[in-house]
């Protein structure tokens, strides 16, 4: 069964071309994971539209995710567990309300345990995060500020953003340097 698996998620056009056969690779993901981890039980449809955030894994990742890629468009962003909360940030005025999926809610389910994640703005602007530094409470793929979705011009689609009026911790130059907007990508490595 393994191996017809990584036949079936071998390419990630394929998987474009053929809904169904996605379908199938995501049941196959399942069985094999068989925890919470596992990206086949966060539920997400096969991708209808546009990509809006690339995930690419390196050769031990891929085999802690059991997949290489992962294209992502609003709708599988918004099958995964939503949460939302209310700050101000260093970048705009008042305060915002920001909703979407908590990164690390994200790495889980890919299955990805540990690594560094190399996330990347549409202007190539590059922060790393180390999966051991990821927090329940901390940063959030923003999909929606204020109830919207967000332009490319107001900081969109996707937006990496901490609850900074919670705590002092995230009220430091490393975590506005890492709050990354108009997210695009993400690189697992070892």
């Amino acid at each position: 069964m393994q191996i017809s698996f990584w036949a079936t998620m071998g390419s990630v056009a394929m998987v474009r071309e053929n809904r169904s056969l996605f379908m199938v690779a995501c049941a196959a993901l399942h069985l094999l994971a068989g925890t919470a981890q596992g990206m086949a039980d966060c539920h997400m449809p096969p991708p209808q539209g546009r990509p809006l955030l690339e995930i690419h894994m390196g050769l031990a990742q891929a085999e802690q995710a059991k997949v290489r890629e992962v294209m992502l468009d609003d709708a599988m962003l918004r099958a995964l567990p939503a949460e939302d909360f209310s700050t101000t940030t260093i970048w705009t005025d008042g305060v915002q309300h920001f909703r979407g999926v908590r990164l690390l809610t994200l790495v889980r389910c890919l299955g990805i345990e540990n690594g560094l994640l190399t996330l990347t703005a549409k202007n190539e602007y590059l922060i790393e995060i180390p999966v051991e530094d990821l927090r329940p409470d901390g940063a959030l793929v923003a999909y929606e500020r204020n109830g919207k979705p967000m332009a490319t011009r107001d900081k969109g689609p996707l937006w990496l953003v901490y609850p900074y009026d919670s705590h002092t911790d995230f009220q430091t130059e490393t975590i506005y340097a890492q709050s990354i907007w108009q997210l695009d990508r993400i690189e697992v490595t070892p």
